[in-house]
């Protein structure tokens, strides 16, 4: 499900903003509402992202916690690949000198 890069834009999105329309969540991950759209339903199928309804416009959220934690996990496992102290380490490093 988070093998596509947009699809990990917009629960990145929603991590930071907590709750947008798709419309913003278009803006933010420069795509269109309707793919952005068809990327909602599958994070919504998965039960990633879940939704409220207000008038005519849909919000969409992270359904907890653990959505946020496995992008941010796949993220820094990807850093390791990369060589050198990953830049989440770093932090730790200049606190331990």
């Amino acid at each position: 499900m988070l093998a596509d890069a947009t699809r990990v834009r917009i629960v990145m999105a929603l991590r930071d903003a907590g709750e947008l329309p798709v419309n913003r969540l278009a803006d933010i991950v420069d795509k269109s509402p309707a793919g952005v759209s068809q990327h909602l339903a599958k994070l919504r199928l998965a039960r990633i992202v879940a939704t409220r309804q207000e008038g005519q416009k849909v919000f969409y959220r992270l359904e907890n916690e653990h959505a946020s934690r496995l992008v941010a996990d796949a993220i820094f496992q990807a850093e390791h690949s990369l060589g050198g102290v990953p830049r989440h380490h770093q932090a730790d490093q200049a606190v331990a000198e």
